[in-house]
């Protein structure tokens, strides 16, 4: 057996170790008999009662992140065994399903649902079966079925934390856990809002029931209450109402609708969550740390690298509403074709980040990356209006990422057909000039190519003309067995070749304060993600230890008094925050400190002054880059008109 194939069995050993705590959790066996056990060995002077929950819930799917990283690491080096790796599960993520609202559903989508609703039913079954057996009486005159009605809204509760256990894993867009299973944050980003629909309805009812059950019981008063000794009611009413405008507002329809309130509203999360912990207590907590833990510090990392201002080399602008941005990247940056970077420009909104798919190949693109952007909507016509009609030296703009898959799934294949409609074909340009280097391997296949594409105008064909890179060769792609058929679906005469306009290039000065676009922590540098995740979580373990240890155990076992119930739960989200922040921040600044001569290296050299044409810096040549794709690919290409746009 392979180290790669030992070190998946023990993720996968570990991993279900951990289900099957989640799924033991609601019986009476563990209630009974292994929690009794366990407590007595795992809470000490130094844990308390968050001992047993650290190790048996937090502990594993942070070993399993810390160590993945190492493994993903390694992975890398051996891409051919990626590719195998990806192609194992390459029939599980076919779709199965097209249906309103879940979207495209494939089998392997269906397996994990189908898993998570079993483990709810059963936890929820074995709930009501403990607690109907040994029902707790609250209060004198309190009637047997009231008793149940309350335990019910109890348990649905419960139910609620076993999604958040799992809810942030998805929106971790640098993690180490999704890779493992062959997802991408983007592929998975359905789970995190399915999980959210479950939660909220268990939440709701939740909270629905407890008021019904006071109302009935008049006990309405304990919907304000804050105890110093158990759950806090007034914090779980507050962190629904925060819940219920973050939920309705992240609706289908509304999110499409209006999408900014959507971001907007999702953005008090972070006060969901404070108010959250504080509800459930500094145990539950434990339990879902795990998610909430790897995404803050994912959350902080892309805080960072926001903070840097990219260096915007040049703007291809099209006369179809498109353009370009080609920026300066580190060499060592690397990223697979159909990768996503997240845009931001301040010029235009301080706070909205876009996502484009990457255009660029790193391998036949070292030093530049590459996003193309289309004028549809009112961030997008700013920035095209800003770039093509002013005179413009110099763009400030902030990147995040790029994030996307590890491996070419797309290079096993004999033959490719890429079908696509309007600015979509933009991940197909990384794809083909991924196919274009490797073609130059003498031992790989070239695979035949059909692109299919979809056109409202004869001057969208124009985006054809970003099929070349911005520094390569092209002759390059008259090698690929490439069929390029255009269709133009709102124009009845045959589009004319001679009536093709040709692109504008536009160029900027570099600033000093700019910097290319470099790797942070993640896909790029596994070994130091790992590093921040098992050195932020063992400093997390020690000063909680030291904080309960030595300042709430003694408050609690040599005074009159009881540590608040709550602020059990702030020192758990203060020691949290405090962990990441320092150690991401020091990994970060010492990443930063080791690219810097790599950095500098890229930002001293000196662009040369043009003499003939801006395609000459690159090609060598004394003449213009904008003519060479025209000739060489809107000769190759069919193109066909149609009225049925509507059926296109």
């Amino acid at each position: 057996m392979s180290s790669h194939a030992m070190m998946r069995m023990i993720f996968l050993v570990v991993f279900l170790g951990w289900l099957t705590i989640w799924v033991m959790l609601p019986t009476k066996l563990y209630k009974y008999t292994w929690r009794p056990k366990l407590d007595s060995k795992l809470n000490s002077t130094y844990y308390a009662a968050q001992g047993t929950n650290l190790l048996l819930f937090s502990f594993p799917m942070m070993f399993i992140a810390a160590f993945g990283c190492a493994y993903l690491h390694f992975q890398k080096k051996s891409r051919a065994s990626n590719s195998k790796s990806s192609g194992a599960v390459a029939f599980l993520k076919r779709p199965v399903l097209v249906m309103a609202p879940l979207g495209i559903v494939s089998a392997l989508d269906l397996i994990f649902s189908a898993m998570f609703v079993a483990l709810m039913i059963w936890s929820l079954a074995n709930y009501l079966y403990v607690s109907f057996g040994h029902l707790h009486m609250d209060g004198v005159g309190e009637k047997i079925w009231q008793a149940k009605f309350r335990s019910v809204s109890l348990r649905l509760g419960y139910i609620g934390n076993i999604c958040w256990a799992f809810l942030f894993f998805p929106v971790t867009r640098a993690s180490s856990l999704l890779p493992l299973v062959g997802l991408t944050s983007e592929s998975s980003i359905k789970y995190h809002i399915w999980l959210g629909h479950v939660s909220n309805i268990l939440f709701v009812a939740h909270t629905i029931g407890f008021i019904i059950y006071w109302a009935m019981t008049d006990q309405m008063a304990e919907m304000i209450e804050w105890s110093r000794t158990y759950v806090s009611n007034v914090a779980g009413v507050i962190a629904i109402v925060i819940a219920i405008p973050m939920w309705v507002t992240s609706m289908p329809r509304f999110r499409r609708k209006m999408f900014e309130v959507f971001f907007y509203t999702h953005h008090l999360y972070l006060v969901y969550i404070v108010f959250y912990v504080l509800h459930v207590g500094d145990t539950y907590f434990c339990m879902i740390l795990p998610g909430i833990f790897l995404f803050l510090i994912d959350r902080f990392l892309r805080f960072l690298q926001s903070r840097h201002r990219a260096r915007l080399l040049s703007a291809r602008v099209l006369p179809c509403g498109v353009v370009e941005l080609n920026f300066c990247k580190a060499p060592g940056l690397y990223y697979n074709p159909t990768s996503v970077l997240f845009v931001n420009v301040p010029r235009i909104s301080k706070l909205q980040w876009h996502p484009f798919t990457i255009a660029s190949n790193c391998n036949t693109e070292q030093d530049k990356l590459s996003v193309i952007i289309k004028s549809e909507g009112s961030w997008s016509q700013k920035l095209y209006q800003e770039i093509s009609s002013s005179n413009l030296d110099h763009l400030e703009i902030s990147t995040e990422g790029p994030y996307g898959p590890l491996s070419d799934h797309f290079l096993r294949h004999e033959s490719l057909v890429l079908v696509c409609g309007g600015s979509g074909i933009t991940p197909f340009i990384s794809i083909i000039q991924e196919i274009i280097f490797q073609s130059q391997k003498p031992d790989f296949k070239v695979p035949r190519v059909v692109m299919i594409c979809a056109f409202k105008h004869s001057a969208d064909l124009a985006m054809l003309d970003l099929l070349l890179p911005i520094s390569g060769t092209p002759a390059q792609i008259c090698q690929l067995q490439l069929q390029i058929e255009a269709y133009i679906t709102s124009e009845k005469d045959q589009p004319n070749a001679d009536t093709h306009e040709p692109l504008q290039t536009i160029w900027f000065k570099p600033s000093p304060l700019d910097s290319p676009i470099s790797a942070t922590l993640g896909p790029n540098n596994w070994l130091w993600l790992g590093a921040v995740i098992s050195s932020s979580f063992i400093m997390f373990l020690l000063l909680l230890s030291i904080v309960t240890g030595y300042y709430i155990y003694p408050i609690d076992h040599n005074t009159e008094k009881i540590y608040h119930f709550s602020y059990r739960a702030l020192w758990d989200m203060f020691l949290v925050c405090a962990c990441i922040f320092v150690v991401s921040s020091l990994v970060f600044l010492w990443r930063k400190k080791q690219n810097a001569w790599e950095i500098n290296q890229i930002q001293n050299t000196e662009v040369p002054t043009p003499t003939t044409s801006p395609g000459s810096w690159f090609c060598g040549a004394d003449r213009e880059l904008e003519s060479l794709p025209h000739q060489s690919l809107v000769q190759a290409t069919k193109k066909y008109c149609s009225t049925l746009k509507n059926q296109t």
